[in-house]
């Protein structure tokens, strides 16, 4: 069908974060007693937003986080996005080559989105046009995040197409009854065929795969 707006996670799909935001979130976790490694931290925790990474834990092992778990994970981070952020490769140049209204859907917060996208250099790309799973009563894998930004961008869900690289994400895009494209580069690719995504390897094939030429 013809697409009327493109829906972008942030995490994975258009900054290469995982790998450094689940080693601060592991190293944290580990530092407060909670022994869950980076391999578990990617496997069950990707996609979902911060604070339900931080009910699992609780939940695995029976007992509260300390107080100021929070500021530390969001503290370090930060600082991590700072010193290390990339986008993912090729990726701006398949948005640009893509001539549909576009927005960022994330389970981050709206200043870590913001910051990721500076980092990288790819906020010009969307403006203010940015939301997060604050913004929700649920956030990802329920569909609340992509119908909000369905809403505030104009568009009816059945005509927006979502781009994801998580299975939690790509559940929530099909439960707001979006079409999904999900990014293998976090290894999700089976996982995110099992969400009923349609799989890819590379942002530099997104483009043709949209019925675009780059």
């Amino acid at each position: 069908m013809s697409y009327e707006l493109i829906i972008f996670d942030c995490d994975g799909v258009l900054v290469d974060s995982e790998p450094l935001a689940n080693r601060v979130l592991s190293d944290c976790f580990q530092v407060a007693g909670f022994p869950i490694s980076y391999d578990t931290c990617v496997a069950e925790m990707v996609g979902l937003p911060l604070p339900r990474c931080f009910e699992l834990a609780e939940e695995w092992h029976g007992k509260a986080l300390p107080e100021g778990f929070f500021d530390t994970v969001q503290e370090r981070t930060y600082q991590a996005i700072r010193d290390e952020l990339q986008p993912i490769p090729g990726v701006r140049a398949a948005i640009e080559a893509i001539p549909l209204p576009r927005c960022v859907a994330s389970s981050s917060e709206l200043d870590k989105i913001g910051l990721s996208l500076t980092q990288t250099g790819l906020a010009p790309l969307f403006g203010d046009k940015l939301y997060s799973a604050q913004q929700v009563p649920r956030g990802k894998p329920f569909p609340d995040l992509f119908l909000f930004a369905a809403k505030q961008m104009g568009v009816q869900p059945e005509a927006c197409i979502v781009i994801e690289d998580s299975f939690y994400g790509a559940r929530a895009a099909r439960a707001a009854g979006m079409d999904v494209f999900g990014y293998t580069g976090s290894g999700f690719g089976e996982k995110l065929t099992d969400e009923g995504a349609r799989i890819f390897d590379s942002m530099l094939d997104l483009p043709g795969l949209l019925g675009f030429t780059p």
